[in-house]
């Protein structure tokens, strides 16, 4: 059942990685996926609702998505999008022709792009706990009419992709061509393969790991720190008559710390170095005065970045995502990394990024081993970018070159079965 959900927050103007990406060229305006439109699904409507894995049954679900491109009559083109923490299912295209910013993933998908749109077909949606049009904490609850807050039940990354899962399911699709994630997005890609070896033809896992290490929690938790202890938190119930104004009300101030305590783990040292270093916001001395938060120009960006964040975010949904991560351990759910991924056929796909110091190569090395193990198709590079962990937002004709064989190997041989 498709339907336009009513007073769940939703920001599909912005993206998740508007402050960092390149400005879209000319040429790949020409080859956008032009104006596209955000649609809804509802999905586990009682009594058939959600059980989630800490037990609590939740339901009906609205998942905000958008799809790129033609599903074709046999149904074997579909390609699925996982995205990242604070992202949303507007990955490609512009919601209308004067939008100021294209999806945020628009380098890689569109005609003649790695996830091309005139041979696949391309679906993204936003996550079960966002801001941005799928059911969350923003959202009313049913029994009360009034915005969940922190009354909204434990979501895992499981939770997650059983959404996914639906929804695909619902648009009449049994089996994907490719999942593609990178971050929280790849998590999502390796648990929907554990969860459903036979469902995907190919796995694309992008600057993630099968666990978030004890330093990533930790970031975590001082964001999350920063918000609860924000005085217009107030437990989460800060949404007032109009709950889809969340950037004008609430925990504003430790969201943006939040946000800039996060944004540098998503920068390597050397960015910083190249783009920062040590100059300064406003003339060519230091002032020597404590009042001025902004004197050196990181300082001012960071400032920046978690002033835009509160525009497009809702702290809750920060809470409950961030949360899931930490929860994430692949091997433990289901035994061992061997035992989760040594099921599927799927040709797999792992990048990871040599300055990205939140999700290092290490873990996808670990990925990669168990894959190998079991005897299963892996394809591993550690590709050189000087962004950290934003690399696979951004360097997109590095991913270009080596997404864009795995489909169209991956489309031929199955094809042909």
């Amino acid at each position: 059942m498709i339907r336009t959900p009513t007073n769940c927050l939703q920001d599909f103007d912005a993206d998740m990685a508007s402050e960092i990406a390149p400005t879209v060229e000319t040429d790949d305006n020409l080859r956008s996926v032009g104006i596209v439109q955000t649609q809804f699904a509802t999905l586990f409507d009682p009594p058939f609702a959600l059980t989630l894995e800490s037990g609590i049954r939740l339901g009906p679900i609205t998942v905000a998505y958008e799809t790129y491109g033609e599903l074709s009559p046999e149904k074997d083109n579909a390609i699925f999008v996982c995205h990242a923490l604070t992202g949303d299912a507007h990955v490609a295209g512009k919601h209308a022709a004067d939008s100021r910013k294209s999806g945020w993933w628009d380098g890689l998908i569109g005609p003649g792009k790695a996830l091309d749109t005139t041979k696949y077909f391309v679906v993204c949606a936003n996550v079960l706990g966002g801001c941005q049009g799928t059911t969350g904490p923003s959202c009313p609850n049913p029994e009360t009419g009034q915005p969940y807050g922190l009354k909204f039940p434990f979501i895992t990354v499981g939770d997650i992709v059983e959404v996914h899962t639906a929804l695909v399911k619902s648009l009449g699709i049994n089996h994907l061509l490719a999942i593609v994630g990178g971050s929280l997005g790849g998590m999502q890609v390796l648990d929907w393969v554990a969860r459903y070896p036979d469902m995907m033809r190919s796995a694309i896992c992008l600057a993630s790991a099968g666990k978030l290490s004890a330093q990533g929690i930790a970031f975590n938790a001082v964001g999350r720190r920063a918000i609860t202890i924000d005085p217009q938190f107030q437990n989460g119930d800060y949404y007032g008559s109009d709950p889809s104004k969340y950037g004008d009300v609430g925990p504003r101030a430790g969201l943006a710390l939040a946000r800039m305590v996060a944004h540098i783990t998503y920068l390597s040292e050397a960015s910083i170095e190249r783009k920062f270093g040590r100059d300064l916001q406003h003339g060519d001395h230091l002032a020597y005065d404590l009042q001025s938060e902004t004197e050196f120009k990181i300082e001012s960006y960071l400032h920046y970045q978690g002033k835009r964040f509160i525009e497009r975010f809702d702290a809750n949904s920060y809470l409950y995502l961030t949360r899931a991560m930490d929860y994430f351990d692949l091997a433990q759910r289901f035994g061992s990394l061997r035992e989760a991924l040594g099921r599927t056929d799927a040709r797999f796909l792992v990048t990871s990024y040599h300055t990205d110091w939140l999700f290092p190569s290490s873990q996808s090395r670990e990925i990669v081993s168990a894959l190998l193990e079991t005897h299963r198709h892996a394809t591993y590079l550690e590709l050189e970018s000087v962004f950290g962990h934003d690399s696979f937002l951004l360097e997109i004709a590095q991913l270009e070159e080596l997404v864009t064989p795995l489909l169209r190997e991956t489309y031929r041989r199955y094809r042909n079965i």
